[in-house]
């Protein structure tokens, strides 16, 4: 088979699928015996990704396989066409998911020796509905906690194929946040969360709790934003 056919094939496959897909999925659309290697398929996604460099979208590896993406630049461009806005996601919870991505396996209890605030059942419910968290075990202790840590659905949802690919606390303290598929508001990172992650503090003040969720935001749904360009706290 053609190059220029299983780029092509490729491509339709990852339009069509409304999800990432692995590469032995993408094997699977060319069955066992004629189809090309994992090599070629390798090499049509490069090819594709080059096609992408200059445009409106992307392609990107996450940790469920490959998807194609609209590119962030894109995003305020597109408002109009979503009526439908995105939740918007409190403080409170952005914080609580911040904690569990950095400091995972950890329990709701550590959590709020790090915040300061109780975390509320809305907001661990939240997380494991969204599929962003997961239970992992329980901690050794009297009561035996819970301990959560973050899922593959978190890493494809922010853009990342790995869990290395975080970025550094002190590269977050800078960023300010895009909002577009959360909903989330645009402001910089609370510098006292953040440096409790950093320095292992369990005194930090008091951080807003917040309502779990709100209705509305400036920005649609269903837009993918890279982790560079997002505030997990």
């Amino acid at each position: 088979m053609e190059h220029i056919e299983i780029k092509k094939i490729v491509e339709a496959a990852l339009l069509a699928a409304g999800c990432p897909l692995s590469l032995d999925k993408i094997s699977e659309l060319f069955g066992k015996r004629s189809g090309p290697d994992r090599k070629a398929l390798r090499e049509a996604l490069d090819a594709l990704a080059g096609d992408y460099e200059d445009r409106g979208i992307e392609l990107k590896e996450v940790a469920s396989g490959y998807r194609i993406q609209i590119k962030s630049s894109m995003a305020d461009w597109l408002v109009p066409l979503w009526e439908e806005r995105a939740p918007r996601y409190s403080r409170a919870l952005l914080e609580t998911l911040s904690l569990i991505a950095y400091r995972q396996p950890i329990t709701r209890g550590e959590i709020e020796d790090v915040r300061g605030v109780a975390v509320t059942t809305n907001i661990i419910r939240t997380l494991l509905e969204r599929g962003w968290v997961r239970i992992v075990g329980h901690r050794d202790v009297p009561g035996r906690p819970a301990m959560f840590a973050t899922t593959s659905e978190f890493l494809d949802y922010f853009g990342m194929k790995k869990l290395d690919d975080l970025p550094p606390l002190s590269e977050i303290k800078e960023l300010v946040v895009d909002g577009v598929g959360l909903g989330l508001p645009q402001a910089s990172p609370q510098a006292d969360l953040i440096d409790s992650l950093e320095q292992g503090n369990k005194e930090p003040e008091s951080l807003t709790d917040g309502a779990a969720e709100r209705n509305s935001s400036d920005k649609p749904s269903g837009t993918v934003v890279p982790l560079t360009n997002l505030e997990p706290s």
